[in-house]
């Protein structure tokens, strides 16, 4: 179980225990008077693994492109999400939720491995060779700010002696 978990260890054995005997999560929270939230988190992970719900699992577990696209599609079938996340041994059913979520939003590119870190830039083509006109036009307005910039710093220099 997550260590962020609201609830204290006997709590979570008290869930799965009252899970074990026919308890629903809100009325195992209700019993146990804490969030239901915390509660229904449990009552997903023992509806998967049943008395171990309690038992950390990994994970970081890496899934292939083509293991989720797989359990995807097989979900948007018609499969049932708690079904195939025992079938599949997965940590939680919401994992299945999730790669349905970002399949219908991003298609099947959405579910294929990120490579970490900062996306590369793309290399820039090559620019076209610059015509000798356009440079000394180029140049030209270059010399044409800096006479203006030294202009009025002498201009201001002038002011300050006076």
């Amino acid at each position: 179980m997550q260590e962020s978990s609201s609830l204290s260890q006997e709590q979570r054995e008290a869930a799965v225990a009252l899970f074990e005997i026919g308890w629903g999560a809100k009325a195992a929270a209700t019993r146990l008077g804490v969030r239901s939230k915390a509660v229904i988190r449990i009552h997903a992970l023992w509806r998967v693994r049943g008395g171990t719900a309690l038992v950390t699992k990994s994970t970081h577990r890496k899934f292939t492109f083509e293991f989720k696209l797989d359990t995807v599609r097989r979900f948007l079938a018609g499969e049932s999400q708690v079904a195939l996340a025992k079938e599949l041994q997965l940590s939680s059913p919401d994992l299945i939720k999730k790669w349905a979520r970002i399949y219908r939003n991003e298609g099947e590119d959405g579910l294929r491995p990120k490579s970490p870190g900062r996306p590369t830039s793309l290399p820039q083509p090559p620019a076209e060779p610059e015509s000798e006109l356009q440079r000394l036009r180029r140049e030209n307005e270059r010399l044409r700010a800096e006479v203006a910039f030294l202009g009025k710093v002498n201009a201001l220099r002038d002011e300050g002696q006076r």
